[in-house]
């Protein structure tokens, strides 16, 4: 995308997703402003990153179909394997060192993917992605969502914004 990016990661272990955003952003920022020569001149990203944890089955499918339909939704491209900066492209038409830099993911991919792809998902899936987008709330079944809750004391990502009424 023109002003942002969007990236399904899987990490080994806590702490490693940090480690990599910083990474990647600080490298990122250094080299741009290098690039255009602007050292010292202000700032490339605003806020911190977002991210959510996934379930690994047909939630994995609907995260990674926001993700690749992005530019598709914003309209620009005509087919969502068009834009040659994305995974889709990378996996369909890159050269073998292009594909390689994409890793096998938890669930297997449909034979009609890129037909699925082109599809629009339905307003209640991305609505479901842009809220575990904007409150970092886990994205998956009802009862894994609560197990991950728990365990990762995420309480916060799914109640509601602003301070309780009086009296509740």
């Amino acid at each position: 995308m023109p002003n942002h990016w969007h990236l399904v990661v899987h990490t080994r272990k806590d702490g490693d997703l940090t480690k990599f955003v910083n990474w990647l952003t600080l490298t990122h920022t250094k080299r741009w402003h290098s690039a255009h020569k602007t050292i010292g001149h202000g700032h490339l990203y605003q806020g911190r990153y977002k991210s959510f944890l996934c379930e690994q089955d047909d939630h994995f499918m609907q995260l990674v179909r926001y993700v690749e339909r992005n530019q598709l939704r914003a309209r620009l491209v005509k087919k969502a394997e068009g834009w040659q900066w994305g995974s889709v492209w990378r996996r369909e038409k890159g050269t073998l060192q292009e594909q390689s830099l994409l890793s096998e993911w938890p669930v297997s991919i449909p034979k009609n993917y890129i037909t699925l792809l082109n599809e629009p998902q339905s307003e209640v899936e991305v609505e479901a992605m842009r809220q575990s987008i904007a409150r970092g709330n886990p994205f998956g079944s009802d009862s894994w969502v609560r197990r991950v809750i728990k365990r990762y004391d995420l309480e916060t990502t799914v109640r509601p914004l602003g301070r309780p009424k009086k009296g509740s």
